[in-house]
């Protein structure tokens, strides 16, 4: 998307905490940090004792598993601490909704805990939202701390949600002169093994996978998730194919499981959408050259993954083709991403690159949506 959400503290911001607060917000979003982005926020939460001792922290891991507060409760079952009296201190308001997991306000009141401060509202619901669940259970409930750092770190999550589109993970895999494939159009296998292991990871856990037509009709691939043997995953994403050209009816992309979809479009907003109406919370786009291209001229890419082959070729198909700058003062600019393991990792012989990017604006206060509106990705 063009632009950036304004973002500012939550309403009712307390300005005073107590400095066992403070860091224990500061250890919720570290521990956030080792959660993957996507369809879900990085939210971490941690547990303080009524004499400001950490007991517990807990961060969510994606789309389907135990939020950061329900994973830090269960921490504490899991030794026999009892949370009875107890300050949670969480980047993002508690959920209030049944997703694919139970919501975090009944977790937390079950838990005994009696206050709660969280650094940002979560954006899904605000006319249904945790805070007010709690305060009506007799939880003290106070916002803010952390505002910044708790928008900053989620900042292209709520873009996504704000606009109504998809979280847009791009993967490039190239030599060290960004090639991904040689002049005679042979590119298996540009990366090691490890780094196809980390892809087919990401590959389980994301909505939909994307590709352009001259993908599929140059390479066929099955663009399924697999697990280290070979076999496939048990969560296979949608394999979406953009392009005004239809797909071969013998392609591979095709399966036998009906996720394939064709999206006949040549622009990427246009292809979200697409997505987005199907259901598709998070999806990754993987080529060719002119539909990563495309993506980042448009500012549509939340998440950067790059596959780095200790390999030169001197020719052969560009990982990217153009994205319409003509000065440097005009280059497209990311930082380095720290969550999921860090934002640079040997896999094998390759490197591992994750950025983000760079943030360009204030962020002034989180978007909103009504009760109607579906919830992002389920969190």
């Amino acid at each position: 998307m063009t632009g950036a959400v304004k973002l500012k503290p939550a309403a009712g911001m307390v300005s005073a905490f107590t400095a066992a607060e403070t860091h224990a917000m500061e250890r919720a979003l570290q521990a956030a940090l080792e959660g993957p982005r996507g369809a879900n926020p990085l939210v971490g939460a941690v547990v303080v004792s009524a004499d400001g001792k950490q007991l517990v922290a807990g961060h969510h891991r994606g789309a389907g598993t135990a939020h950061a507060e329900a994973d830090a409760i269960a921490q504490a079952a899991a030794v026999g601490l009892d949370l009875s009296g107890c300050t949670m201190v969480v980047t993002l308001e508690p959920c209030n909704h049944v997703g694919r997991t139970g919501p975090c306000t009944e977790a937390i009141i079950a838990a005994g805990i009696t206050d709660v401060v969280y650094a940002v509202d979560d954006p899904h619901d605000p006319a249904a939202g945790g805070a007010a669940t709690l305060r009506a259970a007799g939880v003290r409930v106070r916002s803010g701390l952390g505002a910044d750092e708790a928008l900053d770190l989620n900042r292209q999550w709520f873009e996504a949600v704000a606009a109504r589109r998809p979280f847009v993970t791009l993967h490039i895999a190239q030599t060290l002169d960004a090639r991904i494939a040689a002049e005679d159009g042979t590119s298996q296998w540009i990366s090691s093994p490890e780094s196809l292991a980390d892809n087919h990871g990401i590959r389980s856990r994301i909505d939909a996978i994307l590709v352009g037509t001259q993908t599929v009709l140059v390479d066929d691939p099955r663009l399924t998730a697999r697990d280290g043997d070979g076999k496939p995953a048990p969560k296979q994403p949608v394999r979406a194919v953009m392009g005004l050209r239809a797909i071969p009816e013998d392609a591979a992309i095709h399966g036998d499981d009906g996720l394939a979809v064709h999206l006949p479009t040549r622009d990427p907003r246009e292809a979200l959408s697409m997505l987005y109406a199907s259901g598709v919370r998070h999806v990754m786009v993987e080529g060719g050259s002119s539909i990563l291209s495309s993506f980042l001229a448009a500012g549509l890419v939340d998440e950067l993954i790059v596959y780095l082959a200790p390999t030169l070729l001197g020719s052969g198909t560009p990982a990217l083709n153009g994205l319409g700058i003509t000065s440097l003062p005009d280059a497209q600019q990311w930082e380095w991403d720290a969550s999921d393991g860090g934002a640079v990792r040997a896999l094998g012989r390759d490197l591992r690159l994750h950025l983000r990017p760079q943030r360009h604006v204030a962020l002034d206060h989180p978007p909103t949506r009504t009760a109607a509106e579906p919830a992002q990705g389920g969190y």
